[in-house]
């Protein structure tokens, strides 16, 4: 999923760009980009440093060692289950979000094209066709794209609203046709943090598959990528009512793998596999399981059963925190809140804010802070220089204050004294590109910013 990044700015600024401002003595940074990775809990890292050691054997051995694998394997199944209100025997270990998402994709065409009553008419009528949101992660969007490129898949993206920045379900649901197999739909925005109405639409495609039934079409699936809820809040797979769930080690303080929950696989909801090899996972996902990450994010997801509650509770505070202060520093007139939409609810991590100005765009802001260490939306599109967000665009940002954001994602460790350092870090990167490259020597920390 998201590849982990800093934006602290190139190594050489671009000819639009602001010369650096000079450097105070070094600081220690402060880390506010958990919505792209997050690093391990030492608990895990224990977790995966004793299955390096003790259990090393291949889990299709007999022998001790692989069966010690095994069962640190199923121990983690059993882990990961919990977490989602699932069960053990739903969940398929895989390397991480990315293969997840595309595993269901693929697997539905294939269910797709061997479920199909009429061969004859090879039109447009009998492609698979998805439904999914606007603002998806790129590993839904671009496999969803490249199916239709190659004429395999009908594709509907469906723009959420300006209102409450969530996709809605009368029009998920307006968008399906008979030949519609499965709608994926993310659990909350990487960016926004907003949280889309999963629930709500598993239930009316539920409702609607019942007289698709009467009608002799197939069922339509339905598929959530949780990776950025997970740790931030509970997750029940039975309150969702979804059919597939990604799951993503490495936003919830685990290693860099994943896993998949199919509900009732084999039996109620259909999985076919990407590769082909010795059989593990069932033969849904072959290759010798990679132990110790597994056990690692077994270990994450018991940390997760156990303090979901007090991590949700922790980050939220702090995040208000942070939100009252950029609001007290700048002003109600230049900040601009981007994830908040009223009645709609969000993680409890993640800021997402511009700062008016003309020269604040979000990436020249962060190569002036010394302290800050952020992105300006989705790490997997940090090539884009200063192209503003999809997303933010597509929630009904204006383009200029778009161009502007900055996300900030919290952890489980962040303070409110670090929020205060990233707010003086802020205020004088403004402070120094709003008085112009003749500036000699860092501003003042109380160098006031003007008002826009």
């Amino acid at each position: 999923m998201d590849a982990p990044v800093a934006v602290k700015g190139p190594t050489q600024a671009r000819p639009e760009s602001p010369p650096r401002r000079d450097r105070s003595p070094p600081q220690r940074h402060v880390y506010m980009d958990y919505n792209a990775t997050t690093p391990l809990e030492p608990e895990v890292m224990q977790a995966v440093e004793e299955a390096m050691r003790d259990a090393w054997g291949n889990p299709s051995s007999p022998y001790p060692a692989g069966r010690k694998a095994k069962d640190i394997i199923n121990v983690a199944r059993e882990n990961l289950a919990k977490m989602i209100g699932g069960k053990p025997q739903d969940i398929i270990f895989t390397s991480g979000g990315t293969e997840s998402n595309n595993l269901v994709i693929h697997s539905v065409v294939k269910y797709f094209h061997e479920n199909q009553t009429s061969k004859e008419n090879k039109g447009e009528h009998h492609k698979p066709h998805f439904i999914t949101s606007a603002v998806e992660h790129d590993s839904i969007r671009l496999p969803l794209e490249h199916l239709a490129r190659e004429e395999m898949a009908a594709v509907t993206f469906v723009s959420v609203s300006k209102v409450s920045g969530q996709v809605e379900a009368d029009d998920i649901l307006a968008a399906v046709r008979p030949t519609t197999c499965l709608v994926t739909v993310m659990l909350a925005n990487n960016e926004t943090g907003v949280i889309m109405p999963v629930p709500a639409i598993s239930q009316r495609v539920k409702a609607l598959n019942q007289r698709r039934a009467s009608s002799g079409l197939p069922p339509v699936l339905v598929h959530t990528d949780a990776a950025q809820v997970l740790g931030k809040r509970r997750v029940d797979v039975g309150d969702l009512g979804v059919d597939f769930l990604t799951i993503v080690g490495h936003k919830f303080y685990g290693p860099r793998i994943g896993a998949l929950y199919v509900r009732g696989l084999g039996e109620l909801t259909p999985l076919r596999p990407m590769l082909f090899g010795g059989g593990q996972e069932r033969n849904f996902r072959p290759g010798t399981e990679n132990t110790p990450m597994i056990a690692g994010l077994g270990k994450a997801a018991e940390l997760v059963s156990e303090n979901c509650e007090a991590y949700e509770a922790h980050m939220r505070a702090v995040r208000d925190y942070l939100e009252e202060r950029l609001v007290a520093e700048f002003g109600k007139k230049r900040i601009h809140l981007n994830s908040q939409f009223p009645g709609t609810e969000r993680l409890p991590n993640t800021c997402n804010f511009s700062i008016r100005g003309p020269q604040l765009q979000g990436r020249l802001v962060l190569a002036q802070c010394q302290t800050l260490v952020a992105s300006v939306g989705s790490a997997c599109h940090s090539d884009r220089e200063d192209r503003p967000s999809p997303v933010l665009l597509s929630c009904g940002i204006p383009l200029d204050v778009a161009r502007n954001a900055l996300r900030l994602s919290l952890g489980r460790s962040t303070s409110k004294a670090e929020v205060d350092r990233v707010v003086e870090d802020l205020k004088q990167a403004v402070a120094w590109l709003e008085a112009g490259p003749g500036t000699k020597g860092p501003l003042p920390v109380d160098a006031p910013c003007q008002e826009a």
